[in-house]
């Protein structure tokens, strides 16, 4: 079900059995069945029975259900999760540290179109200053706080290139900036660049106005270049890829043909460049700062797969589908752009796959450790699927700003929403939660393998005899019985330990009496 954002929506979580009387009505409801697609209604609530009646149908649309047909009542937000929540991560998370605020100076998108409502900057710099920054970075992408470490309070800083130009341009409050980036990390006198580019493109970025920081400007900063190709050597490799899996596959010169595409080469460098950055953060407790050119490709690859490595939280089902809101979606990653989502030219140079580069360097990291994510594989595909379906709202557009003023938070479902509804089939049965555990990759083309499941399903040959879901489904079950099992057992010893207890007890009572 979905509701108007106008209407006071039913209790957030409810058990059958507790819902309040008298009876709760919703209207305005939209009731998504699977067979008919929405219909528009009245959604009631009694004490016994959830009543959902359409308006404009003739006869009505009825759904009449026993509430002891029903395990709970929940509430799913059906936007594309934007603002709300990163408002909740900020409540759950916290941010442990004065010298950084929530800001809304960005409310209108007016210092940066590209950025979110909503950011998290250095407490000490003013408006002016901020403005001038902006005005200094590439896109007006300003650095601004992606994730703090809760301990060393080292941060993940990201934004786009400053514009030096080929004179080497100098701005005092962008220097600044940085500075506060760094006074803001106690345990660090070093302030770490990770430029995503190659250093010989960094270098003709500069005759187009762009570049890189000037480390005799900076003090006690480095910069390091990353060595990642641009997009469109992104987007040839994927086009090697695709004639190498398919319509027929060389099985004689597979390994040879794979190794052409150099799409596992740049998933390596992808990784490696997100280990560099997560060692610096959790072993060298030195705060980073991260961008490419404009500071919405590469810089979201490096930024969310660091946060990966780092935080459990985004490792969770749940929390993936934050770190894909805030680190892609909320700062601009231009999916419309990238994807090619209603364009018809094929032959598009701004299309690329960055967001698909991305998931496949989560997958690889599934694979290493195989225990350490909630979702599984299917999560993943069925994520890639949708960013091409069109299905739901969350992929398109290019920005938030794009996003709110075409009204797709109101007019769209979130695939999160159709996600969680059905949670179980995206679980990894062998998860356990590594809470402050952080995860090294090896980023070596020896632990690296082709995404076959994804990029090969469609070829008869390789798809397997049983789907990969159902056996993820009897895992589940049979994990559930071992934990049912598991707790009877405890009880009973328990029981044991107790009447062991009392009868030793009662032993000594009667050997005291006599």
């Amino acid at each position: 079900f979905r509701w108007s954002s106008s209407q006071r929506p039913l209790s957030e979580r409810q058990d059958p059995g507790q819902v309040a009387s008298p009876p709760e009505t919703t209207k305005d409801v939209m009731y998504i069945c699977p067979f008919s697609g929405a219909v528009s209604g009245t959604l009631t609530i009694t004490d016994y029975k959830l009543y959902f009646k359409s308006l404009a149908r003739d006869p009505p649309f009825v759904l009449d259900v026993n509430l002891g047909a029903i395990s709970r009542l929940e509430t799913i937000g059906v936007q594309s999760h934007g603002e709300n929540t990163r408002g909740l991560e900020i409540v759950c998370k916290g941010l442990p540290n004065e010298s950084w605020l929530i800001s809304k100076i960005n409310s209108s998108y007016e210092v940066c179109e590209t950025y979110p409502a909503l950011l998290v900057l250095p407490a000490s710099i003013s408006e002016d200053e901020l403005r001038r920054v902006a005005a200094f970075r590439a896109k007006r992408r300003f650095p601004v706080l992606s994730w703090i470490h809760p301990e060393s309070q080292a941060a993940i800083v990201r934004c786009g290139q400053p514009q030096v130009g080929p004179s080497d341009r100098r701005c005092r409050e962008d220097e600044r900036y940085l500075q506060t980036i760094l006074d803001a990390n106690a345990q660090s006198h070093k302030l770490c660049i990770f430029d995503a580019r190659q250093s010989s493109v960094a270098d003709t970025n500069k005759a187009k106005d762009g570049g890189y920081e000037n480390e005799s400007f900076y003090p006690n900063v480095e910069l390091n270049f990353l060595e990642i190709p641009n997009i469109h050597v992104m987007r040839e490799s994927l086009r090697k890829l695709k004639e190498v899996v398919y319509p027929a596959i060389d099985e004689q010169r597979w390994f040879s043909s794979i190794d052409a595409t150099h799409w596992l080469e740049y998933t390596r460098l992808l990784l490696a460049g997100a280990v560099k950055i997560a060692d610096r953060i959790e072993s060298g407790k030195t705060s980073v700062v991260v961008h490419c050119s404009d500071g919405w490709d590469r810089t979201a690859q490096l930024t969310s797969l660091a946060m990966l490595m780092l935080d459990s939280h985004y490792r969770s089902l749940r929390g993936f589908q934050v770190l894909l809101e805030k680190e892609w979606l909320s700062f601009g990653h231009r999916f419309a752009s990238r994807v090619g989502h209603g364009d018809e030219n094929h032959a598009n140079s701004e299309r690329s796959p960055l967001f698909v580069q991305f998931i496949d360097c989560v997958w690889q990291m599934t694979r290493q450790f195989p225990s350490a994510f909630e979702f599984n594989d299917l999560f993943l595909i069925t994520v890639m699927d949708h960013l091409y379906s069109c299905l739901f709202g969350t992929f398109l557009y290019n920005s938030e700003q794009e996003r709110v003023s075409k009204e797709v938070f109101n007019k769209t479902v979130s695939l999160w929403s159709y996600i969680n509804t059905q949670a179980e089939d995206f679980t990894n049965p062998l998860y356990m939660n590594y809470e402050h555990h952080v995860l090294y990759p090896v980023a070596s083309l020896r632990h690296l393998e082709l995404w076959v499941s994804y990029y090969v399903r469609w070829n008869p040959r390789t798809r397997p005899q049983v789907p990969v879901h159902q056996h993820v489904k009897e895992l589940l079950v049979m994990r559930a019985e071992l934990q049912r099992r598991v707790e009877e057992l405890q009880r009973e010893a328990s029981s044991s330990r107790s009447l062991s207890s009392s009868s030793d007890l009662g032993g000594t009572a009667m050997h005291t009496t006599v």
